[in-house]
């Protein structure tokens, strides 16, 4: 029986689809970084979870090629529906070939499932619509409890590994920034981080919190127009020109003291505080502003549900759920801060408050003798006013 060979099919003509260069890179946050308006990105993304799939959309590609399948079924991940709902075309599960198949900058065409170059067909998948995505969500939820079970156990080995940090604050190392009684604003490029920043700045002002940047969460501070204080991570996610912007910073390393962060931050000449441990760099940033005294923490971007920390994709999260539960009642989201200081005040009670206090000053200098003067002058210098603007039209 000869054998198969789908790839040299030929494009149909007659069927509608998108063409522009293709950005090709494993790591979706890296591809998001250079991706431009009309190109096709194409990534090696299993669950492609909200905040990839929003960082995707603001770059407004013409379609995502997904080499891996952009919803497993291990449990219901959020972002290939914001994808299909905003009509950026999803073609999934095109297999890994396709990320060594095409170069950057090439010239590609998407057709419904498949993928061209050349008019030749280089890799092939589903291109997903909302009944598909609706249909792949139902079998996942059915999955999710499996993911629970998961992530318990993924906890309380974590509770196991690291009691001593959790509990008494053993290997927190020293830092220079005081924060000692003072608010700590932790930023996490993820859920909603620019909306909140912005309805923050009331807040940053009166209160001037310590500015906490988690990897490209400083960055997300300096575009806000704010300079971090500290910034920690693992140093994979922030710009070189943040990294010089004057910040304290502290380079999250894994417990065997290996950190792949720390020699590229000493090439940029700045000398780090080095931190091993367990978990996410979110969890090190909220247990450092916590060990170090500070009196309330306000998480930017952080994950706050069970479906936020299951969206991450991995095992790590279950450090977040326990690094929450260690800071309790200092901890609090943005967003609980941005309803506190959202103005409430509308323009019409704003105008009643303006002319409510205009009457009363008109009422008070009524009653004075000068005052009574003073409103004859105004008087007249209104009526010179109105004489010559009537003069001029007439």
């Amino acid at each position: 029986m000869p054998l198969k060979i789908p790839r040299q099919r030929a494009r149909e003509p007659e069927t509608p689809g998108v063409r522009g260069a293709v950005r090709v890179d494993a790591r979706t946050k890296d591809l998001t970084k250079r991706l431009r308006p009309g190109e096709i990105a194409v990534i090696d993304h299993q669950d492609i979870d909200k905040v990839s799939a929003e960082a995707l959309l603001a770059c407004r590609p013409a379609a995502v090629v997904n080499a891996s399948p952009s919803i497993s079924g291990r449990y219901p991940n959020l972002g290939p529906e914001i994808l299909v709902e905003a009509g950026i075309p999803l073609v999934d599960n095109v297999g890994k070939d396709i990320m060594h198949d095409l170069k950057e900058g090439q010239l590609v065409s998407v057709v419904g499932g498949d993928v061209l170059l050349d008019d030749r067909v280089v890799a092939t998948g589903t291109e997903f619509d909302l009944d598909i995505v609706e249909a792949e969500m139902g079998e996942a939820r059915a999955g999710l409890a499996v993911q629970l079970e998961a992530f318990a156990a993924n906890t309380m080995e974590y509770l196991r590994r690291e009691r001593d940090l959790l509990l008494d604050g053993v290997g927190v190392p020293d830092i220079t920034t005081e924060l000692e009684g003072r608010h700590a604003l932790v930023v996490v490029r993820g859920y909603h981080y620019k909306e909140d920043l912005q309805t923050l700045k009331h807040y940053i002002r009166e209160y001037r919190p310590v500015l906490i940047g988690v990897d490209g969460g400083a960055d997300a501070l300096i575009e806000t127009g704010l300079k971090p204080d500290l910034i920690v991570g693992d140093m994979d996610s922030v710009s070189d020109s943040t990294l010089r912007c004057g910040a304290e910073i502290v380079v999250h390393a894994y417990r065997d003291g290996n950190a792949p962060g720390l020699e590229r931050v000493r090439r940029l000449g700045v000398e780090p505080v080095v931190f091993p441990a367990t978990g996410t760099s979110e969890d090190v940033a909220m247990l450092l502003a916590d060990d170090k005294g500070a009196s309330l923490i306000v998480a930017v971007g952080t994950h706050a549900t069970l479906v936020e920390f299951l969206d991450k994709g991995r095992s790590g999260m279950a450090s977040t759920f326990l690094t929450r539960l260690r800071v309790g009642g200092k901890l609090i989201d943005a967003k609980g801060v941005s309803r506190l200081y959202r103005s409430r005040i509308s323009n019409l009670s704003l105008a009643v408050m303006l002319l409510v206090g205009l009457s009363a000053l008109f009422a008070a200098l009524w009653a004075t003798p000068g005052g009574r003067a003073f409103l004859g002058v105004i008087g007249a210098r209104w009526d010179d006013l109105w004489s010559f603007v009537v003069g001029i039209f007439t």
